[in-house]
């Protein structure tokens, strides 16, 4: 990219970052208005409220200018990230990935150098879905793929979290074990988290088009493994591609869903609850606007809108109440759930109410009796107690369910025996989750 074109796609950018610098001065002013009209009998309240105006007035320019200067020597830093470490990278990569899930939908309308594209990932770069690319990325492709599909802000390096480094190149990972046990071929995707999940999931289903047609061996068994939201927009994939026929469609054998709200998440309702009372007075009102400006990603989150349908007809902003369609799983694969709790139980009062800090375990497992079509077979959930919304990454007990299901098996008898019955009794029978430890 030339400077002069890199210029210009940071301009959009910097009118995006700055943005916000303009609701926080609305603010002061709303306060400072409020404050005063209730004090005009006071002796010098025109003149304080004069003063206030000129130090508002003088302060914001300065901060919007230091921030643009600061966003101008951040781009020229990220301009050299190429030349650094794999450390640097990653740490540059997860940061613009948060900044994505913010505002990535604003990002992408204006054709930002900072939106991220769904792509493939290998070796910290964008991979093409095309038969030359992909034969030099894998040398020894199968006939078995696991797609990762990674969660709100985070990145494929994601995956690797906690891992155990038996080499200082080497970290176990899922994907490293599904290749050495069951011969798949793991393949790790980035993509912008702040757009619409339903927009997220067509994207996927055409890059798993290209990339079934493109993968220099035919394709045979197809899983999907997806963290949070990363859950959701495989089953939005799995929707549009069976809708229009994909190809990749008939080869998903297995899905799994690790903390992925399917029936929405409780910190983004309160945030919505919070800023529909915010905006009804003036003088909040600019913070509520400040607070609206977080992406339509994270706004799919609220009630866990998978399709078009579920947003197309409504303001996130103005309605609160859900517009969720009933969308079934894929009926040509098995389904498995997996959810967390900060308790050792999950009907513990702690892991009820606060989950896995993010996700509860009845909107981990689609549990809601108006929604029978995506509650999971109760053989089909599994529980991970004592643990948070990211220790689901790369955490030994849940690869080893995932490692159960694929090889069509019950779980071991230690699992079930954390549950107090003995290992042959069904998992369905207690009805709850199966406690992974």
């Amino acid at each position: 990219m030339t400077a002069q074109k890199a210029q210009t796609h940071a301009l959009p950018t910097r009118r995006l970052l700055v943005g916000p610098l303009s609701h926080a001065e609305r603010v002061c002013r709303a306060v400072s208005a409020v404050a005063f009209a209730a004090a005009t009998d006071l002796p010098g309240s025109a003149r304080g409220k004069a003063v206030c105006d000129a130090v508002v007035g003088r302060t914001y320019p300065g901060v919007r200018a230091a921030l643009l200067a600061s966003i101008g020597l951040v781009g020229g830093l990220a301009s050299k990230i190429t030349a650094s470490s794999d450390t640097m990278k990653r740490r540059t990569n997860l940061a613009v990935s948060a900044l994505n899930a913010t505002i990535g939908d604003r990002l992408a309308d204006s054709d930002s150098s900072l939106a991220i594209h769904m792509a493939l990932r290998s070796d910290n770069q964008d991979l093409p879905a095309l038969s030359g690319a992909l034969a030099t990325a894998y040398p020894d492709p199968t006939c078995k793929l696991a797609v990762f599909l990674h969660g709100l802000g985070e990145t494929e390096n994601s995956w690797r979290l906690n891992g155990r480094k038996p080499d200082p190149e080497v970290t176990i990972t899922y994907g490293s074990r599904l290749a050495a046990d069951a011969g798949f071929t793991p393949l790790y995707l980035r993509y912008n988290t702040g757009l619409h999940i339903s927009v997220n999931g067509k994207l996927l289903a055409d890059l798993l088009t290209s990339l079934f047609s493109a993968w220099p061996t035919p394709v045979e068994e197809v899983i999907m493994v997806g963290h949070s939201m990363g859950g959701l927009v495989a089953r939005s994939a799995c929707y549009y591609g069976e809708r229009s026929g994909d190809p990749w469609i008939p080869s998903v054998r297995h899905v799994f869903y690790l903390g992925s709200p399917h029936l929405g998440a409780p910190l983004e309702r309160l945030a919505s609850y919070s800023t529909w009372a915010l905006s009804g007075t003036e003088l909040t009102r600019p913070l509520a606007s400040l607070i609206n400006r977080r992406s339509a990603g994270i706004k799919d989150l609220r009630f866990g809108y998978v399709v078009d349908d579920d947003w197309s007809d409504c303001d996130p902003d103005a309605c609160l109440r859900s517009h969720r369609h009933n969308v079934s799983l894929l009926s040509s694969a098995e389904h498995y759930s997996i959810s967390a709790t900060i308790s050792s139980r999950q009907r513990h009062p702690l892991g009820w109410i606060f989950g896995d800090l993010l996700v509860p375990p009845a909107s981990a497992h689609g549990h809601h009796p108006r929604n029978r079509n995506v509650d999971f077979p109760r053989d089909h959930r599994y529980h991970l107690g004592n643990s948070h919304h990211f220790d689901l990454l790369n955490h030994p007990d849940v690869y080893d369910v995932i490692d159960a299901c694929l090889r069509q098996r019950r779980p071991s008898p230690p699992v079930e025996a954390a549950l107090g019955r003995s290992p042959s009794a069904g998992a369905g029978e207690v009805g709850q989750p199966v406690r992974i430890r």
